[in-house]
């Protein structure tokens, strides 16, 4: 029989939400490099190297990985022979955890958790409550696993009923295009079979919190109908082409994890869950003896990488830009932008939109004329920090405000994550506007780039509100030039080409 505190619990579950907001499991850094080294694809080989560069970053610096520091999850497996020495339920003590880990004055976390999710949409401040799961087993200790899951990520996942003969692998094949890349590819894929509708979401999720194995099993070779569907699914879904940050190119998963469960003779529940290349999880046991002691990674896990200048990389002067100068830009060119720029997510976007349609001026400060938006919620600065980490989001959720804010208010061009939806980009060719990205998993890296920050209008929506930021040298992409021409179109499909394996398809 063991004896599990309440202290050596909460402890445990904090520091180990501290360790994983700024230190990715060596299993992912690995495969990750292996990909970045086999990468032909110029613009997915410079997303890989950022997210490869900002990881290390994070893990020296002690910062986040990504802005987004997720929707805590937490996985218990309770021994029978467990006792408790505590005054409190277990949910209790997990969101006592998050609340210390998420306010660490150290390295405070993003809170990215709203309350009354139908209604107003209060954010709770501290990132509580989590999301909890218990499982009674035999046993006298406590098994954890604790991640942190991003809107990004979370956002993209799937969930069908096949009929009995329905295809798997067909069904996972047609539905990866239609996640786009907001989920920071590469990544890992969790699928589950099986159960019922919410059976098959919960194994997606606890598979993808699996070690990454698909080297080992490419070089043993399947043992089971499982594994011959995750090698089958690996190879098919990287030949897509979509590559990283969906810039078309080599990799797109660097795993597929894969659960099943017994189910109705009538049905076929399958869910899919993808992992971010900002992916944060870790497992411990809990024996009575003391909380967990987690063992910082060795930094020679990480390679040392140096971003290249590439030929096709210019400078651009933010405060003083002419909109002629961006009809030369091209999908797929690299810009160092420097200068001043505004933030703004979807709140900020809904209060900016009511005050359009009312007719009535923006709050001081916000004048978009001939000015760039990024689409960006900060983690809160520590020390000499202007901002913490600060990676943008992902893009189409701001398609149906576009037209309007180009519309009325002399915008020039936005910044965020991964593609733009085609009503998005048919304004921004109708405007000859521009949409830009940055990398998304390399949020501490971009942070670096900013020299100047502060709110300038809507305080009240914490992250969310509306800051001007001044930038020097920060890296983006052309993602959606003045024509319209966009490189998560372009990308993907001459790389399906170029891969050979999936006829394309041409209109």
């Amino acid at each position: 029989m063991s004896i599990i505190t309440k202290d050596d619990f909460t402890n445990s579950i904090c520091d180990a939400l501290q360790y994983i907001s700024f230190y990715h499991p060596p299993d992912f850094i690995r495969a990750l490099n292996e990909a970045y080294q086999r990468e032909e694809s110029p613009a997915a080989r410079d997303a890989m190297a950022q997210i490869l560069i900002n990881s290390r970053m994070c893990a020296e610096g002690h910062r986040p990985i990504c802005q987004d520091t997720g929707i805590v999850n937490v996985f218990l497996k309770v021994g029978m022979e467990v006792r408790w020495d505590t005054d409190t339920g277990i949910d209790e003590m997990v969101n006592s955890a998050v609340r210390r880990a998420y306010l660490d004055t150290d390295n405070p976390l993003r809170g990215s958790v709203v309350t009354d999710p139908a209604g107003e949409r209060r954010n709770t401040g501290d990132n509580t409550p989590a999301v909890i799961h218990k499982d009674i087993v035999p046993g006298d200790g406590v098994e954890i696993t604790v991640a942190a899951k991003g809107g990004g990520s979370e956002n993209k996942s799937r969930f069908a009923i096949l009929n009995p003969s329905d295809d798997i692998v067909a069904w996972v094949l047609q539905q990866v295009p239609t996640m786009g890349a907001g989920w920071c590819p590469p990544g890992i894929l969790g699928i589950g079979v099986g159960g019922t509708a919410e059976k098959a979401m919960l194994l997606a999720k606890e598979a993808i919190l699996e070690p990454v194995t698909m080297h080992e099993l490419q070089a043993r070779g399947p043992h089971n109908r499982l594994e011959e569907l995750r090698l089958e699914i690996f190879e098919k879904v990287n030949a897509l082409g979509i590559g990283a940050q969906g810039l078309g190119g080599l990799t797109t998963v660097l795993d597929v994890k894969l659960k099943d469960y017994p189910t109705h003779a009538a049905s076929k529940p399958v869910a899919l869950i993808p992992n971010c290349a900002a992916t944060r999880h870790v497992h411990f046991t809990l024996d009575g003896s003391g909380p967990v002691d987690l063992v910082p990674p060795n930094l020679d896990d990480w390679p040392e990488i140096t971003r290249e200048t590439s030929a096709n990389t210019r400078r651009v002067r933010l405060d003083d830009i002419d909109p002629a100068v961006e009809l030369d830009w091209q999908p797929g060119d690299t810009l160092l932008i420097s200068g001043k720029l505004l933030t703004g997510r979807d709140a900020a976007h809904k209060r900016i939109i009511e005050y359009l349609d009312r007719g009535e001026p923006l709050p001081n400060g916000l004048d978009f004329r001939g000015r760039f938006l990024y689409y960006v919620g900060p983690v809160d600065p520590v020390g000499d920090e202007v901002v913490g980490p600060a990676g943008p989001t992902t893009a189409t959720r701001m398609d149906k405000f576009t037209d309007e804010l180009l519309e009325k208010t002399g915008l020039l061009g936005m910044i965020g994550k991964a593609e733009r939806g085609p009503a998005a980009i048919a304004s921004i060719a109708k405007h000859k506007a521009v949409y830009l990205i940055a990398t998304g998993g390399a949020a501490y890296l971009v942070s670096k780039a900013i020299r100047a920050a502060h709110v300038v209008a809507f305080p009240e929506l914490g992250m969310e509100a509306v800051y001007e930021f001044t930038v020097e040298d920060m890296p983006v992409t052309v993602a959606v030039d003045t024509r319209g021409d966009s490189i998560h179109e372009i990308g993907p499909r001459e790389w399906k080409m170029r891969i050979g394996n999936i006829p394309v398809v041409t209109e």
